[in-house]
């Protein structure tokens, strides 16, 4: 296999065929799926390609089959969100390694403008790749109801809100998780617990409110305005919003924070305004992000399944690429318990 020049010519579907000593016809149903294939002669195709280095043209099977072979992680947030958030990091890494372990390349593109979204759902609906694992999606984003209408595979991380389009999505239990967290705060004696939501055209920030307020309610505790401040996932955010709380509530003495980034927020201005923790306010989190390790004192936190909720959405989505109806997969979280609470 090598050139005029020298240099070693790439393998081919024929070379693939002559070394494992079957038709060509087998070695494509090899690389097709399998189907029909015996397994001698499965394994005999798979050691060829070892062997031979054989690297599938996807442009030319693309021709032939009309699918890309290639997915979308779709992220419809600003793109510093991205570099900031740790999760956002986690989810990708876990969807890369989940899908190169089916040798489908992944694409990552952000949506966190009206230009980006246009620009990113052209390509899309143009047919360059075969789905999307949709991430960040808020109430009303017209990007689910665009690619239900031109007919992409999408699976979502948490559930849509306030879609017309039915989709399947993979999920933590929020509200569950929100319940742990207050619950764990009430029964380390605190009695005045606030809570810095998520935004609430979010999955996440409505689930995890519904979860505090279900648990003030079963520990006989008052749901309380004054008590809540509403945040974007950001440091800033929890910053600003646990001086809102302070400002309204300065007797507060623990706060469920909706995610570990706005913690570390929280923690600043705890920090700033001479509240110990946990001492005078406990500090709840949740995700179990790198970041809660990274603050003073270690975060407690809700714990979050990232690498099954990464694995989850791909094994969805590629079962609705392969036509299957969509599905609802809702995964446990787990109380971690640190130093903050």
């Amino acid at each position: 296999m090598s050139t005029a020049a020298g240099r070693r010519r790439p393998a081919t579907i024929h070379d693939v065929a002559r070394e494992a000593g079957v038709s060509r016809g087998t070695v494509s149903r090899v690389l097709n799926g399998g189907h029909y294939v015996s397994p001698s002669a499965k394994a005999a195709v798979d050691a060829a390609i070892r062997k031979t280095g054989y690297v599938v043209n996807r442009h030319a099977r693309s021709l032939i089959t009309g699918k890309s072979d290639s997915v979308a992680f779709l992220l419809t947030e600003p793109q510093e969100r991205f570099f900031e958030d740790p999760n956002f990091n986690v989810l990708l890494r876990g969807c890369t390694q989940a899908l190169a372990a089916q040798d489908i390349p992944l694409l990552l593109m952000i949506a966190g403008t009206e230009d980006e979204r246009r620009r990113n759902l052209r390509y899309i609906e143009a047919g360059h790749v075969d789905g999307v694992l949709l991430v960040s999606s808020h109430s009303g984003d017209p990007v689910v109801d665009r690619l239900h209408e031109a007919g992409v595979p999408v699976v979502a991380c948490g559930k849509p809100l306030g879609q017309t389009a039915r989709i399947g999505y993979v999920a933590a239990d929020d509200r569950e998780g929100a319940r742990d967290m207050v619950r764990h705060l009430y029964d380390t004696g605190r009695r005045r617990i606030a809570t810095v939501t998520g935004p609430l055209d979010t999955p996440g920030g409505v689930e995890r409110l519904a979860g505090y307020r279900e648990t003030l309610a079963a520990c006989g505790l008052p749901y309380d305005e004054t008590l809540v401040a509403t945040g974007d996932y950001s440091r800033t955010g929890g910053e600003d919003a646990a001086r809102q709380l302070l400002d309204r509530a300065p007797a507060l003495d623990a706060i469920f924070v909706a995610s570990d980034l706005m913690a570390l927020g929280v923690l600043n201005t705890l920090d700033r305004a001479g509240r110990r923790v946990p001492d005078d306010v406990a500090v709840g989190g949740f995700d179990d992000s790198p970041a809660a390790l990274s603050c003073r004192p270690p975060l407690t936190t809700i714990r979050q399944p990232w690498d099954r909720i990464s694995t989850e959405m791909v094994r969805t989505l590629l079962a609705r690429i392969a036509g299957e109806d969509p599905a609802t997969v809702i995964l446990p979280t787990e109380l971690v318990r640190r130093d903050s609470a």
